[in-house]
């Protein structure tokens, strides 16, 4: 691939060859049409606007910087830090285990995608944080 080229989609086809192929289809099925018949409108599935890198980057440094702020991850990084008297070596190692995880992560969720519908993943994502959630909340209320 050229380094000016268009980027491939999902499908391997860049945009352009998409849309090409679009347009031809929609000039053949009003060619094709005639008066009598009803024309049905035309749905297609709407791209999504890429975001840029840094807009994603940022995103989710926030987010993930938030939700590990206080966890127990944290407490317990800073009690070894605190037993060991060796605070850069706990942190190289937590580090280390931090992205680790955050790979694995990631790879399982490119696997999901390529495997799974969008709206599938986001279902499955909202029915296993309500169950994590209730699971939780009856912890709170056996305790």
């Amino acid at each position: 691939m050229k380094l000016d080229s268009a980027p491939l989609g999902i499908s391997g086809r860049s945009q352009p060859e998409i849309e090409l192929e679009l347009e031809d289809s929609i000039d053949s099925k009003l060619t094709t049409a005639t008066l009598s018949e009803p024309v049905q409108p035309l749905v297609t599935d709407s791209p999504q606007k890429q975001q840029s890198a840094a807009v994603i980057f940022g995103t989710t440094f926030i987010t993930i910087f938030l939700a590990e702020i206080g966890d127990k991850t944290q407490l317990s990084t800073l009690l070894m830090s605190a037993e060991s008297h060796s605070p850069w070596t706990v942190f190289m190692g937590s580090a280390a285990a931090l992205v680790t995880t955050s790979l694995l992560a990631v790879l399982l969720g490119s696997w999901i995608a390529s495997r799974l519908s969008p709206k599938i993943v986001e279902k499955s994502a909202g029915v296993m944080l309500l169950l994590i959630s209730l699971m939780l909340f009856w912890d709170v209320l056996q305790g």
